[in-house]
């Protein structure tokens, strides 16, 4: 019996880089959870434990901490982008480097109406995320997303008409909370937009004004419009990926006390939920494959 090595890769993990920009008196903050992984001929350190073509994880780190000062931060993107190419560089038994970042929005603190020069407040838990695959000779493939939008409309939903058989208790429902945590990732076709922070902004508020102004008969529903208005308003984005938790609110019962409860007093459940994801895509052949490949 033979055995060979299948596919693999390695990295560093979670780098916390957090870059201040201290070129004017008015101070940014880009504050970034690194993740980098080579993949490549490294058959001889996993079977011979040669380790002469291997690129460290700890020169990984080093050298995602001298990319956010020498090149900046101007988007998570950049960044990603400039950092995979020079891992590539550095290590040439490597056919592609895999660089994840994912950003933890800053606001500044507004004092008399005016955001402060250097004072920030975090903005909740929201995450903007990124993923930047580079193969050698081959366009990068980036993905831009966030995870934990957090999203609750009080009415315009309903769920029913579903498929019963005998173990269904659930009644229909013609007026509820329809409430999210949001994770969406969209990947970028050939063309990148001009600048990556003004592109996620967009496709975020895109999700955001059609998850409010759409009537919703099913979360389902929600998802697939909100992504068919992402590829109609942005042409640079190819696909998009969306994963939602349904987080129910149940209608508190209160009756038995002889109170009314006309659609007002919920109870938030935090499990078990509904899990909802789906992909919309332009033409199946403009599409590059699955985003959890690499």
């Amino acid at each position: 019996m033979t055995f060979a090595l299948g596919p693999n890769r390695y990295g560093k993990a979670e780098n916390r880089v957090v870059r201040v920009h201290r070129d004017t008196a008015r101070h940014g903050i880009r504050d970034l959870n690194v993740s980098t992984q080579l993949r490549g001929d490294f058959t001889a350190a996993h079977v011979d434990g040669d380790q002469s073509q291997v690129l460290t994880t700890d020169t990984q780190k080093n050298t995602a901490f001298a990319y956010a000062e020498q090149v900046g931060v101007r988007s998570p993107e950049d960044y990603a982008l400039a950092l995979g190419e020079r891992l590539l560089v550095a290590a040439p038994a490597a056919t592609a480097s895999r660089v994840e970042v994912e950003e933890y929005p800053w606001d500044r603190v507004e004092v008399g109406g005016v955001g402060h020069d250097h004072t920030f407040v975090r903005r909740g838990g929201e995450v903007r995320t990124t993923v930047v695959v580079r193969e050698r000779d081959t366009p990068p493939l980036v993905v831009s997303g966030l995870r934990d939008l957090v999203l609750l409309k009080t009415t315009g939903s309903e769920f029913r008409g579903f498929l019963r058989e005998e173990y269904t208790t659930l009644e229909d429902a013609a007026d509820r909370i329809l409430a999210t945590s949001l994770t969406a990732r969209w990947r970028h076709g050939a063309t990148a937009p001009a600048d990556w922070d003004a592109s996620h902004d967009a496709v975020r508020r895109t999700c955001v004004e059609t998850f409010a102004t759409t009537y919703s008969r099913a979360l389902q529903e929600t998802l697939y419009t909100m992504g068919v208005a992402v590829l109609r308003a942005h042409p640079h984005v190819a696909e998009i990926d969306f994963s939602a938790p349904n987080k129910h609110h149940v209608l508190v019962d209160l009756s038995p006390f002889g109170v009314d409860n006309p659609g007002e007093v919920f109870v938030a459940t935090d499990r078990p939920y509904g899990l909802i994801e789906a992909r919309v895509q332009r033409e199946a052949h403009e599409c590059r494959g699955h985003f959890g490949e690499f």
